[in-house]
């Protein structure tokens, strides 16, 4: 990092942020993510970021035009158009769109954030520097900042090359088409530019290139033609949002990975920290207002085209959060964008990520479903270890209208279709999956006979107990109510059993 700047004290140089994102830190209390920023916060390259990055088909890059308007845009290029010359630089043979917004904007020592991201894998980095024009017309980028982000909110899309690639027209304007409108109003996906510029030299100081991503409809259209996005967790860097604090000009990318067509939007932003608006959008820290100043299209803008993976990760929101037992809890889940989920089999699991609110950490966790299919949504029931790093998480800091992301349920430990007698046999938190097939047992209306064993600790500690009693004594309607219930416990302190 630069230590250009003798205005900066020993104590803001160790710092990987500037003050904005200083400030938004300290409003949201979590200023203790220096400590970690500092660790991945980097002034060069690591191996695997030079890799990834040499690898790629093409880089969200992040620049000012002209008039210091930030704009966002793809720079793609052959295979191996981003080569690494050492662990400070990138050379970039890349070529922007006819009439894309930075066209003039790329000069010797501009401001350049870069985000390499693969929308495969839902891996990506990001980079802050500088750039100088080579004489063969490459760029080369000099490095500030380094540092990878977690895949949150990303959506999965393999990608081809298009041959022949010809571009379509250019489209300019002052504000959104109606069929601009409706690009918006169904993307999943965006790109954003922001920045910010002190005085003297500093490697915190720069250009900003992000990704924002949700359910399709996630970006709203106001009145007048604004924009509105909300901001969930994320890694508390709070770059963009820092950016946005002392320099509201920002840019928006819209991809239509479909066709390659790129939508470029450059204006003002307003962040509207709390009020009673925020609760229309449950798990959002808070909203992004974007006034539009312009707007461009380029029409098969870049020779890729992406396809959205069957199986890719889908947000779900916390709807409620009920203690079952003395150290189980269950989280009920549903779509955030309130659309349909994937069914499942009785047995079958969900893989999570959740991300640590205070660190921005990522953690990948499979938990069983405990409810049976049929009634729109998700439940799972997890057991608070005490050295378990995600159920502590989940237990102590995920809340009702926190933002999950998973993965369709799988898993082949299902309950047949069979018509023979039935035995399950559970203990403690194993009971989850036991219990989606109880349920399903009972919600068809089966006749099948089940005989359900169960081991427990003791009373406090046997999760769903009157569930079972109703399900089991046939309270429920259709329950297997012939069917025999034990449940084993090592404690002398529960009454009735």
């Amino acid at each position: 990092m630069s230590r250009s700047s003798e205005c900066i004290s020993r104590t803001e140089q160790a710092t990987p942020f500037h003050e904005g994102e200083r400030a938004v830190q300290e409003q949201a209390g979590v200023r203790d993510i220096e400590n970690w920023a500092r660790k991945i916060v980097r002034d060069y390259f690591p191996d695997q970021h030079l890799e990834f990055h040499t690898n790629l088909p093409f880089l969200v890059a992040a620049a000012r035009d002209v008039q210091r308007r930030p704009w966002v845009t793809l720079l793609t290029g052959p295979e191996g158009f981003v080569s690494a010359p050492d662990q400070r630089h990138l050379r970039i043979d890349g070529a922007l769109p006819a009439g894309d917004a930075l066209s003039d904007g790329l000069t010797d020592g501009a401001d350049l954030g870069l985000l390499g991201i693969e929308l495969a894998t839902r891996r990506r980095n990001r980079a802050n520097g500088r750039v100088q024009r080579q004489d063969d017309g490459a760029l080369l980028f000099s490095l500030d900042q380094s540092f990878g982000n977690c895949p949150q909110y990303i959506r999965e899309r393999a990608w081809h090359r298009v041959p022949n690639h010809q571009q379509g027209p250019v489209i300019n304007g002052s504000a959104l088409t109606a069929l601009q409108v409706q690009w918006v109003k169904q993307a999943d996906t965006f790109f954003i530019a922001s920045g910010y510029r002190g005085e003297g030299a500093d490697a915190r100081f720069g250009m900003d290139a992000s990704h924002r991503g949700g359910d399709p409809g996630f970006v709203e259209i106001l009145e007048n033609g604004r924009l509105r996005f909300p901001d969930f967790a994320g890694n508390n860097h709070f770059n963009t949002i820092g950016n946005l604090l002392v320099d509201p000009r920002v840019g928006l990318l819209f991809v239509d990975f479909a066709t390659g067509s790129l939508l470029q939007l450059t204006g003002t932003a307003e962040i509207v920290w709390d009020g009673p608006i925020l609760d229309h959008y449950p798990g959002a820290q808070r909203l992004v207002d974007i006034t539009i100043e312009e707007v461009i299209e380029m029409r098969d803008a870049v020779p890729l085209r992406w396809e959205q993976e069957a199986d890719s990760v889908r947000s779900l929101r916390v709807l409620d959060k009920v203690q079952e037992s003395a150290d189980v809890t269950s989280f009920y889940l549903g779509a955030r964008d309130d659309g349909p989920l994937a069914d499942f089999a009785p047995g079958q699991h969900l893989p999570i990520e959740v991300v640590d609110p205070d660190t921005g950490e990522r953690h990948a966790r499979t938990y069983s479903l405990s409810n049976a299919p049929g009634d729109g949504g998700y439940r799972i029931s997890v057991k608070r270890e005490p050295q378990g790093r995600v159920s502590r998480l989940l237990h102590d800091k995920i809340g009702v209208g926190t933002v999950l992301s998973a993965r369709k349920p799988s898993g082949d430990f299902i309950l047949d279709h069979g018509t023979s007698p039935l035995l399950l046999v559970s203990a403690g938190v194993g009971i989850t999956p036991m219990l989606s097939m109880l349920e399903s047992l009972a919600i068809s209306g089966s006749t099948r006979p089940a005989t359900f064993l169960h081991a427990a600790r003791d009373g406090l500690h046997h999760p769903f107990k009157r569930v079972v009693d109703a399900l089991v004594g046939g309270a429920s309607p259709g329950a297997p109510g012939d069917g025999l219930y034990q449940a084993y416990v090592s404690g002398s302190d529960w009454e009735g059993l």
